[in-house]
């Protein structure tokens, strides 16, 4: 007789209880009790061996995937790197990696950190870890290159198609909410928040503190890229440029004890200091509500390209054996009223996905100085530049990893000696192109969607022979115009190559002073900063 495990029933009754009280107890339990005999049944009885573990996860995961990406179900690992999330400690390797099927590959080795000592490189895939092979191991291999610092691990790993073996010697990681900052001749100072843990408006501080010993009396804080964090550093780090008692955000929720306004409650370090904030479609979240806040309040200019629109406020909810429930319980509002979050995952479209805000809809508010500024999901800048954005082709580039995968490409057949010498020219554009089309990158327009869907009904009803020849003509004139795409934006497709390739040479620290002096975001901050003229008039 196989042997049977229950267990996951009892995870999945706390689960759901613990969702949703807010509808009819009854009809909560009746579902409950639906559920677990459908289980046990399904257990008992089906003709194949069933793992219950699997069976139950995904059945969470399903549940959870019909409210919002937000609200997630958290093993007891996941727990874990949530606390070092926000802590900014851990003990590792140094480097963010990304696992996918057989193999680990290194995004990014941090400087003077075990990967990056033990000679790893960005691109290099992790194929063994000890005596266990990447690809043989169920779970998240990632997994394996946590331990205890000091402890060793030999690491098998492939560099363009060469295998390779290196010892890796763990050690304690400090993840810096401001990787860097610098005063720029002008005396502007440039600060990089890059993630919102528990030192995030600590260490903001101390870089003003610095830069303004050094003489700093202008200020630019970069916000892009930031993927956000904690609510409360959002709120300090806010703080540190308008006064006491101001109003940052408030949260809203069907549940009125989570409906709450948060107010600074520090004395700040500089309120007159000219601000520039820059944002793009990376930056979320707790970035939103710090960027939103000093627009709405006039105290600095937003550049750069809308940010997210992650407006949804998430909190962790405990549950049995160490897990939790990471669920969506409000939604963040500027100062001035706006919700910052873009994509309502309540009134889906046709295809079940999410509907943006069309502009026809987005609602008028107000500064405090009067100014209008607009709703419709994240946070729109005072000043719009096209290198910031990020284009659906942009997007799609990077989630295919073919930006990345080129910068892997270019570091091995060039050689670099300075940032400063680095310039991606015409004929390095071409051979990207090129390297697009050889590869397996595949970009598919609304267009091409809508057309695929017509000519389904259409083979429905009978109508596709006489169409076909039509449609086929259609789908290689888009194919020309998605090649054209790649120079329609070349210039945000341009930015983004040249971050990779930076950060392969020269580390992020390097991509940074490179930014100082070439980044078109930072050379208008200080455009503007350096015309008091402008800087008044826009905020007015």
């Amino acid at each position: 007789m196989k042997k049977r495990i229950i267990y996951p029933v009892f995870a999945v009754v706390i689960l759901l209880s613990t969702v949703s009280f807010k509808s009819d107890f009854f009809e909560i339990a009746k579902q409950i009790e639906i559920f677990t005999t459908m289980f046990k049944e399904l257990n008992m009885n089906y003709v194949d061996e069933t793992n219950p573990a699997e069976l139950m996860d995904t059945a969470i995961t399903a549940m959870l995937d019909d409210l919002d990406p937000y609200t997630k179900y958290w093993n007891e690992q996941d727990v874990e790197a949530s606390k070092i999330r926000n802590a900014g400690e851990y003990t590792g390797i140094g480097a963010s990696v990304k696992t996918i099927k057989d193999k680990i590959t290194i995004i990014e080795p941090y400087k003077q950190y075990p990967a990056d000592k033990a000679g790893l490189k960005a691109g290099d895939e992790i194929i063994q870890i000890g005596d266990i092979k990447v690809a043989d191991f169920k779970d998240d291999a990632g997994e394996l290159l946590k331990g205890a610092s000091g402890t060793k691990v030999d690491i098998t790993y492939k560099r363009q198609g060469e295998t390779k073996t290196t010892v890796l010697t763990r050690e304690e990681i400090e993840v810096d909410a401001v990787p860097f900052y610098t005063l720029l001749e002008d005396n502007t100072g440039y600060i990089v928040l890059s993630k919102f843990n528990n030192k995030a408006s600590s260490e903001t501080i101390d870089a003003l503190k610095d830069l303004k010993a050094k003489g700093a009396d202008k200020l630019i804080l970069d916000l892009r890229g930031n993927p956000g964090g904690l609510l409360s550093e959002a709120i300090n780090v806010t703080n540190i440029f308008v006064p006491k008692g101001e109003l940052i955000t408030t949260t809203k929720s069907v549940v009125k004890k989570y409906n709450k306004e948060y107010f600074t409650k520090k004395a700040p370090i500089d309120i007159q200091i000219p601000l520039v904030v820059l944002v793009n479609g990376r930056s979320a979240s707790a970035s939103e509500i710090v960027a939103g806040g000093i627009q709405d309040l006039d105290r600095g200019i937003v550049i750069g390209a809308r940010s997210f629109g992650k407006g949804l406020v998430q909190r962790p909810k405990k549950l049995t054996y160490g897990t939790q429930l990471k669920i969506t319980i409000s939604r963040y509002y500027t100062p001035s009223g706006r919700c910052i979050q873009a994509l309502d995952y309540w009134h889906r479209d046709k295809d079940n996905k999410a509907v943006r805000i069309s502009k026809d809809d987005f609602k008028a508010f107000k500064t405090k100085n009067g100014r209008v500024v607009y709703d419709g999901g994240g946070i729109q800048p005072d000043i719009a530049l096209e290198t910031s954005k990020f284009s659906k082709i942009t997007t799609a580039l990077l989630k295919s990893d073919a930006i990345f995968e080129y910068a892997t490409k270019y570091y091995y057949s060039h050689e670099l000696e300075n940032a400063k010498d680095f310039t991606f020219t015409n004929s390095d554009y071409e051979d990207f192109k090129k390297f697009v089309k050889e590869s397996d990158f595949s970009f598919e327009t609304e267009t091409e969607k809508s057309f695929k869907k017509s000519l389904e009904i259409a083979k429905k009803e009978k109508f596709d022979i006489d169409i076909s020849s039509n449609y086929e003509a259609l789908i290689t004139s888009i194919k020309k115009s998605k090649e054209k795409a790649l120079d329609t934006y070349r210039k945000e497709i341009v930015n983004q190559l040249t971050d990779e390739i930076i950060k392969r040479y020269f580390y992020r620290e390097g991509l940074y002073n490179y930014y100082v002096k070439n980044n078109p975001e930072v050379i208008k901050g200080q455009e503007v900063l350096n015309n008091t003229n402008k800087y008044q008039e826009i905020l007015k």
